[in-house]
């Protein structure tokens, strides 16, 4: 499952473990085509990996903080910090094989 995230929880939410963060806005056409990739491996990764998602228009702080410009970004953190930044549309085995990297 993809959770929501905002610029108050998601430094908690990706604290612990390998996170994936999608940030994202709804006016975006490679975002609304990641979406449901992500959506994808969350089912398939779930048990090893936390999916979260961001609308960058409601939540400015945390894409600033971390230098986002462009969207889709997908940040992946393992306990607590960036090991990847991702930018742009990935398929999903491209994805898998980036997170394998730091779940095994």
């Amino acid at each position: 499952m993809v959770t929501e995230t905002t610029d108050k929880t998601f430094e908690q939410d990706t604290s612990k473990g390998v996170t994936l963060t999608d940030f994202w806005a709804t006016w975006c056409g490679p975002c609304r085509m990641q979406s449901p990739v992500v959506d994808q491996l969350s089912e398939e990764m779930g048990d090893k990996v936390t999916f979260n998602k961001m609308d960058v228009d409601q939540n400015q702080a945390t894409p600033q903080k971390f230098g986002i410009m462009s969207i889709p970004t997908l940040l992946v953190k393992k306990d607590g910090k960036v090991v990847d930044s991702i930018v742009g549309y990935h398929s999903k085995e491209q994805l898998a094989k980036i997170l394998d990297q730091y779940v095994n």
